[in-house]
């Protein structure tokens, strides 16, 4: 690396810790943030003065209502809270779901589009969507320091996707499966602390993320975590993957709806289902409880194997219907085996459908021990 490129990691390095310090702490001093980066005061002076003419960060009040002397009030800055430090986006099979976060979560939104649309198509609609959720909330993209994509099915190279979104907002990319993300974003409100976390998600299709000894595990061809192609009922429906029975063909959305249709009680959406559900419907109990069982077979063999601390079920089918959550709970009781201490905790997720958007940005913000060895961003 040349002298040049050096001074350039070397600054990038020092701007990220200034950053990273607003992002915990908000509005602080120029003497404050030297203190808690380690910066001299010559150094951050050009820090600051270079993120200030970038606007990724802002002036927002002096420290003259908390000083006890009579020297000269010092400029608070914080993160300019109309200008995202980082993007999340999820590309599913059918939505695509963003957030941008400075201090905090300033601006979300999706939109859907069909199944079967190419991967041009599912990007030029979540470009869409950013140029649509930065005119209703007035946010810029003009300082990001990073963009998290998250993408449905086993993870991508990583290059392909991460130009398109590299080109338009020059950031760094990280790209990884979004239900994995997603479990991240989820293994992230339990605190810094957690070390073995199995988390399935269960919407339009069924994936999952793996923390294992306190990190967030992404497999040597990136499809750690993939619980939706474990076979659930041998010689099944056949799956879009190329197998048979795969757990996608029996619990994800579609495959509950087709099963209800299929014994007669037709139904087009999960709120058609929930409300078969509802109203005591034996059919729609009756393929919950089978999806349910199912899950909590695999489950159970990946714990059998992982010996996690918690399961996390997440996904808009779990949500819609309660009961799987308990359901899934007792079919691990029943498979688990009692040596070697306690079952792992059954929780129902905590964050809705920004799951994946969410985790995107907290792998951006890289601060948490479930991100050691993890791959870094794209440049």
């Amino acid at each position: 690396m040349s002298v040049q490129g050096v001074h350039a990691l070397v600054r990038r390095t020092h701007e990220a810790r200034v950053l990273r310090v607003l992002r915990e702490h908000g509005a602080l001093s120029r003497g404050q943030i030297a203190t808690k980066v380690g910066l001299s005061r010559t150094t951050l002076s050009e820090i600051t003065g270079d993120l200030l003419s970038r606007g990724a960060v802002v002036v927002v009040d002096t420290d003259a209502a908390k000083r006890a002397g009579s020297g000269r009030p010092a400029e608070l800055l914080t993160l300019d809270p109309s200008s995202g430090q980082f993007l999340g986006v999820d590309l599913g099979h059918t939505r695509v779901r963003i957030a941008d976060a400075a201090h905090d979560i300033i601006a979300a939104g999706h939109a859907a589009y069909p199944a079967e649309s190419t991967w041009d198509e599912r990007l030029a609609a979540a470009f869409a969507l950013i140029d649509r959720v930065a005119a209703r909330t007035g946010v810029s993209f003009r300082a990001l320091q990073g963009v998290g994509v998250g993408v449905a099915g086993p993870r991508p190279a990583a290059p392909e996707l991460a130009a398109p979104f590299g080109e338009r907002f020059a950031a760094p990319v990280v790209v990884d499966n979004n239900t994995r993300f997603a479990g991240l974003a989820e293994a992230m409100t339990d605190g810094p602390d957690v070390h073995d976390v199995l988390y399935i998600r269960l919407s339009d299709g069924i994936g999952g993320g793996l923390v294992v000894g306190g990190r967030l595990v992404a497999g040597a061809g990136g499809v750690a975590g993939e619980f939706g192609h474990v076979t659930a009922r041998p010689g099944g429906e056949p799956c879009r993957c190329g197998k048979r029975g795969c757990l996608e063909t029996v619990a994800s959305i579609p495959a509950v709806l087709r099963s209800c249709t299929s014994r007669g009680v037709p139904v087009r959406t999960i709120d058609e289902f929930e409300a078969a559900l509802g109203r005591g419907e034996p059919v729609a109990h009756a393929v919950l409880d089978e999806a349910a069982a199912a899950v909590g077979r695999v489950v159970a063999t990946a714990a059998l194997v992982l010996d996690p601390a918690q399961v996390v079920i997440g996904g808009r089918l779990p949500r819609r219907a309660p009961a799987f959550v308990r359901r899934v709970e007792e079919i691990l009781a029943g498979e688990l085996c009692p040596v070697g201490g306690a079952r792992p905790a059954v929780r129902a997720a905590r964050l809705g459908d920004d799951d994946g958007a969410l985790g995107a940005i907290a792998a951006l913000f890289r601060q948490s021990p479930l991100l050691d060895g993890y791959p870094e961003p794209v440049r």
